[in-house]
């Protein structure tokens, strides 16, 4: 199946390729290696989940190269994604990035609709909330539901950053809003079930509330918070930055400090700041082939209450794809489940050796695919505060496991193929280290991880 989803999608490349030489006509190349005017690639966006349904939509990804002097580097690029899934979820979502629609200044534009019929939630401050993987296992004798660890969430987000050169030096400073709606429920189970037999159906919340149901009736979620809310949120920072090309240096640095803030006085029900520290490095190891790179970072609460729902969502000035959420999923741990490690304070680690193993020249256009291997690491350095757990009406223990935190840990490899240094088809595969973080995961999508 991983086979069939890669040829097709090298096979759509192939055609997008085809596409933007015709694109190009009449713009001449100064070498084969320089790509001048505009180049587009595009992937399918296609799979199939027994509760969500079927998945289908498409992404495509377009490059201004203008007349190709600062090739690798592109004026613009313009990314469109638009999947949906046949019981509600989907993805809907406009990036543009550009560092020459306004002089000197690197502009990032994202307009996002997340609608997610099943969205994770698996409790706070990592291992010392319990996974029990059986509770959603149809075939265990300990069976609650499928949706246990999950409810309905449909965010719309509208993200605005600036960068700015201060002077000629490698700095810059950051500037941005970012502004989220959460829109927060009890999964539609009425939904899901359509068009399912009995044996299959998913119980009612009623007669088997899941997590989410518990914590609001608990507390730990409160009343102001169980529905959403708006989130605006004002960024300010500084970045050194002395890497070589954009996607997937070589060598050089990117090193981010960021504070955010979101006011009461913009209509945020809760006001709150935090603060993140990221750092990137890039090492090469042969030239042109095989390269060592690596991210860390932290980042925490520095004041107010953060909403449950706002934990996971993590500070970024360069989004590389719809998800900005943190430890555990695509992004930040691959192989652990999604949000499984949320706190008020997070580390994490990302280390990668990227090799470049072949080249190709193919319809006027340049390839190279590329293997990964990785290793992810992520740990709550500040807890989200929770009651006192042996005053809860059940068992504690079965949901709740104090003082088991420390780090995790997941490890994979990747494949690569990029098109014209940019457009890059992403596949991984991450194994999670410790069971109570899940199994594995597989991740199709575009670009290097960072």
């Amino acid at each position: 199946m991983i086979l069939k989803r890669l040829l097709f999608a090298v096979l759509l490349l192939s055609v997008s390729a085809l596409q933007s030489v015709a694109a190009d006509k009449g713009s001449k190349e100064k070498s084969d290696s320089i790509k001048t005017g505009w180049n587009f690639g595009a992937l399918p966006a296609i799979s199939f989940d027994t509760d969500l349904g079927f998945q289908y939509g498409a992404l495509v990804n377009f490059f201004d190269y203008g007349n190709g002097k600062r090739f690798p580097a592109y004026n613009q690029s313009l990314y469109f994604e638009v999947s949906h899934f046949t019981k509600g979820s989907g993805v809907y979502r406009f990036y543009y990035n550009s560092d020459q629609l306004i002089k000197n200044f690197d502009l990032s534009l994202d307009l996002t609709y997340l609608p997610d019929q099943a969205n994770d939630f698996y409790g706070f401050n990592g291992f010392e909330s319990v996974l029990n993987k059986n509770w959603e296992d149809d075939k265990s004798s300990a069976y609650k539901t499928r949706m246990f660890y999950k409810f309905q969430q449909n965010l719309f987000r509208f993200k605005v950053d600036f960068q700015h050169k201060i002077g000629d030096s490698k700095f810059k400073w950051i500037g941005g809003i970012n502004l989220l709606n959460f829109s927060l429920s009890s999964v539609d189970i009425d939904r899901l079930n359509k068009n399912k037999s009995d044996a299959n159906k998913l119980p009612s919340v009623q007669s088997q509330p899941g997590l989410y149901e518990k914590y609001i009736d608990w507390g730990i979620i409160k009343p102001g918070e169980a529905n959403g809310g708006f989130i605006p949120e004002l960024k300010a920072g500084i970045v050194y930055d002395t890497r070589n090309v954009k996607v997937n240096p070589m060598k050089g640095m990117w090193t981010e400090a960021v504070i955010t803030a979101v006011p009461t006085f913009l209509g945020s029900e809760s006001g709150f700041t935090r603060f993140a520290l990221t750092h990137r490095q890039y090492f090469t190891l042969i030239p042109n082939d095989l390269s060592l790179a690596y991210r860390v970072g932290w980042q925490q609460t520095l004041g107010g209450r953060v909403p449950f729902y706002m934990e996971p969502q993590m500070i970024t000035t360069a989004m590389t794809g719809y998800a900005t959420i943190g430890l555990g999923g695509s992004k930040y741990l691959r192989g652990a489940r999604r949000d499984r490690v949320v706190g008020d304070g997070v580390v994490y680690g990302n280390f990668e050796l990227r090799w470049k193993f072949a080249r190709m020249n193919f319809i006027k256009q340049k390839f190279y695919w590329g293997l990964n291997t990785f290793l992810d690491m992520g740990q709550v350095t500040r807890k989200v505060a929770l009651p006192i757990i042996l005053l809860l009406p059940e068992n504690p223990y079965d949901y709740f496991n104090p003082g088991a935190e420390k780090m995790h840990a997941t490890y994979g490899a990747g494949l690569r193929l990029a098109m014209n240094q940019n457009f890059v088809i992403a596949i991984d595969y991450g194994i999670a280290a410790n069971k109570q973080d899940g199994d594995s995961g597989l991740y199709i999508g575009l670009h290097y991880l960072f």
